[in-house]
């Protein structure tokens, strides 16, 4: 029998409280724009990409108590921020990448996010040749099996996950005509469900489960590993899940078949996330952001329609915060760093 107790905090929240919660809803400034233009020509007048910005290249004092707070929200909070109001309309893209990206310097630092270097990706639907450009490779049946990387880059709905960066930021730049409805659910709350639940699923949890770098550092199925789906370490919880990474690691040789246990486990994991979750509609000028080890995100499919200029356009970065939590020992294997207030996650680069 599991001697485990629940989580508590107030990041411990169910979809149908939170929803009408103010708490995790914050509003730009417009008193700000003046400072994200001159923060903007000094970059520009350096000759900088926006992938070279470095919180001293991007100055922005006034923001300084803003930015701090939903850090703090992040990591001590509920785990979830809205900031409203990003003036996407005011720059052409390349433009507001930069000030995308250096006003992200100022929340944490910018991690890779696939093994070719990238630091933001424009999130939309690149249509059918996905898989062939970000990984693909046959199941059991013969049938087309997209890696996790490839299947955030079509229109259809993506299950509930975590990114492998302390937090993820979303930045909508525009809506598809239907659809691309976030939902997002508490690991925590799903964490003390299973808990009253199915204790015994709870312990499976905490036990390893293999999944594939596939898609990741990988370019095959067979670089596999294996990582609890939970962890605590001093009071602090933490949870690293995609089910698309554990079904390619099953496509592997040599990896260990999952369990009858670790197979309800799973279920109960999924059906306790959408009871759970709660929806977010992002317009656009919302930056969505989500601290990956307290929050699971999904999204539902979406039809773009590029005539009438309702093409789904989400611009997304990866940051390791400098407020981060420590990890339990053995997750090294994936976050490489497991001490708190240290630079971790991200895709490790892979030289040739």
């Amino acid at each position: 029998m599991s001697n485990r107790i629940p989580l508590t905090g107030p990041v411990v929240w169910r979809g149908d409280d939170i929803k009408n919660s103010k708490r995790w809803i914050r509003d730009l400034p417009k008193s700000a724009f003046d400072d994200l233009d001159a923060a903007l020509a000094a970059v520009k007048s350096k000759g900088l990409d926006w992938s070279q910005i470095t919180r001293q290249d991007f100055p922005l004092a006034s923001l300084d108590s803003l930015l701090a707070d939903i850090a703090g929200e992040l990591e001590n909070g509920v785990g979830i921020m809205k900031l409203r109001g990003f003036p996407v309309d005011r720059y052409d893209e390349d433009d507001l990448r930069k000030v995308y990206f250096g006003l992200g310097t100022h929340l944490g630092t910018p991690v890779f996010q696939n093994r070719s270097g990238e630091l933001m990706r424009a999130i939309r639907d690149e249509g059918a040749h996905v898989g062939r450009t970000y990984g693909e490779t046959q199941d059991q049946k013969g049938a087309t099996f997209l890696s996790s990387y490839a299947r955030t880059l079509t229109n259809g709905s993506l299950r509930f996950h975590t990114d492998r960066t302390d937090a993820v930021g979303l930045l909508c730049v525009r809506q598809a005509r239907a659809g691309g409805v976030s939902k997002l659910a508490s690991t925590p709350a799903i964490h003390n469900a299973i808990l009253a639940k199915r204790p015994d699923l709870l312990d499976e949890l905490f036990k390893d489960f293999w999944r594939s770098r596939f898609g990741e550092e990988g370019t095959t199925k067979e670089t596999a590993y294996p990582l609890p789906i939970f962890g605590l370490r001093d009071g602090k919880f933490t949870s690293h899940y995609s089910l698309t990474f554990i079904e390619a690691g099953q496509l592997a040789d040599g990896v260990p078949k999952l369990t009858t246990a670790q197979k309800e486990a799973i279920e109960l994991l999924m059906k306790t996330a959408e009871e759970l979750c709660f929806e977010m509609t992002l317009e656009p000028g919302d930056l969505q952001l989500i601290n990956s080890h307290v929050t699971y995100h999904g999204r539902t499919p979406f039809e773009d329609d590029h005539g009438a200029g309702m093409s789904r356009l989400l611009l997304r970065i990866w940051l390791t915060m400098a407020n981060n939590r420590p990890l339990p020992q053995g997750h090294e294997i994936l976050w490489r760093s497991i001490e708190a207030n240290a630079p971790r996650g991200g895709i490790q680069q892979v030289t040739i």
